[in-house]
């Protein structure tokens, strides 16, 4: 099996599939933005040949990339972990007839409005949503809908450029913010959904959910991107296969699949529950953010980045979750901006849940501070563990109430 894989250096975790590719068997070329000298020791040798690119995002020189490979070898895959590399390779896989996701399913993947229309025309309960690409449109959608509505962009990944909207007001303001009304420039306008957050991940295999794994955010992501008091957390649960109401967050997870027309793909799904049941929110044909596979891999007892591997190599899994413990991250946000003074509390929590540490982050003093924009791992975090959910949520409560990280201009 000869497998090309886009951009191994970032994220960080990127070299974990590169790893499980190479433990499976397989021989791995990857292409990337960084030069074949810039590639450190571990990755030269887990690699069998490396190609270097100014865009992994153009499709030409991707393409080319590709062919060169080709020409000496043949390849079986080419894949991608990276959101803003999905729609790319799936282009650049059916223009060289390398077999993996379609772009039709990259696409639904990428586009909110065309997501969402397919999924309401397959049954799944969505958001009322548009495309719109000027201010006149985003208004007549407000005009029908109502307020509060949601504008993001059509292809992106997180609360990145998400405004909520509930006046007339704050709608002018979020046409101009977004750039709707500039030439070439479209967006997704959504009415917002009340209720809790959370997402559904899973690895499929041959269309069908081999792995799956739930896990809720504590407040919901634009509350927690916008705060910069809130230490917010997200927490992966050890009760899917038990607790009421998981059942239809599956079953949900399902239809979006086969609607999607996903293959063998890691996948993400957002969600919310909330007055009018449960809603499907956004899916990416990729990993969760936020190196949330390294907590699934603690909670159960198992390599996710290899799992991903033997399916992609050898068409079947090789491990089962044990879903020993529930694991979260919190994200410990500075009081200011600036640069790191000291933490307040760190001792007492460090003291007290030694056995519940997976792993943290604490930049030194005097390094800068990152925007509460640029997410959970931008500043300082923790990852967690316990074999209760419920009593890890209070763990986690009790961090974000006790540790503080202070800064000074």
């Amino acid at each position: 099996m000869h497998v090309i894989f886009v951009e191994p250096r970032f994220p960080t975790n990127q070299r974990h599939f590169v790893r499980a590719l190479a433990e499976v068997g397989a021989k791995v070329t990857a292409i990337g933005e960084g030069s074949k000298a810039s590639l450190d020791d571990e990755m030269r040798h887990l690699l069998t040949h490396y190609e270097e690119v100014k865009n992994v995002c153009d499709e030409k020189s991707m393409l080319r990339a590709v062919a060169h490979v080709q020409r000496h070898a043949h390849v079986d895959r080419l894949e991608t972990t990276v959101e803003a590399h999905v729609l790319t390779a799936a282009k650049v896989r059916e223009a060289a007839s390398i077999p993996g996701m379609s772009y039709r399913t990259a696409y639904l993947c990428r586009d909110k409005p065309a997501m969402k229309e397919a999924l309401r025309e397959g049954g799944v309960s969505c958001a009322q949503s548009t495309g719109a690409s000027s201010g006149a449109e985003v208004r007549a959608f407000a005009e029908q809908v109502g307020y509060p509505l949601i504008i993001k962009p059509r292809d992106g990944a997180g609360a990145s450029g998400t405004y909520r909207v509930d006046s007339d007001a704050e709608l002018e303001a979020a046409i101009r913010a977004s750039g709707v009304d500039r030439a070439g420039r479209s967006v997704a306008v959504e009415e917002f959904i009340e209720g809790h957050e959370g997402f559904y991940d899973s690895l499929t295999h041959n269309g069908e959910i081999v792995h799956d794994f739930i896990s809720h955010y504590y407040p919901n992501v634009l509350d927690a991107m916008r705060a910069r008091w809130i230490s917010p957390y997200l927490v992966t649960t050890n009760r899917i296969d038990s607790a009421p109401g998981y059942a239809e967050i599956k079953e949900m997870g399902r239809k979006v699949v086969k609607v999607l027309g996903i293959e063998t793909s890691a996948t993400h799904m957002e969600w919310f529950f909330g007055p009018r049941g449960l809603k499907f929110s956004e899916i990416g044909c990729r990993p969760p953010g936020v190196r949330t596979w390294d907590l699934y891999n603690v909670a159960n007892d198992m390599d996710l980045y290899r799992e991903w591997a033997m399916l992609l190599c050898h068409n079947r899994p090789s491990q089962r979750p044990s879903r020993r413990y529930a694991t979260g991250l919190i994200a410990l946000r500075p009081d200011r901006d600036g640069r790191i003074a000291g933490y307040q509390g760190w001792n007492t929590i460090r003291d007290r849940f030694a056995p519940n540490i997976i792993d943290y982050h604490l930049p030194p003093t005097g390094s800068p501070t990152q925007g509460v924009e640029a997410g959970y791992m931008a500043n300082a975090w923790l990852r967690m563990k316990h074999e209760n959910y419920d009593e890890l949520r209070r763990i986690l409560d009790y961090v974000g109430q006790t540790m503080k990280v202070r800064a000074r201009a």
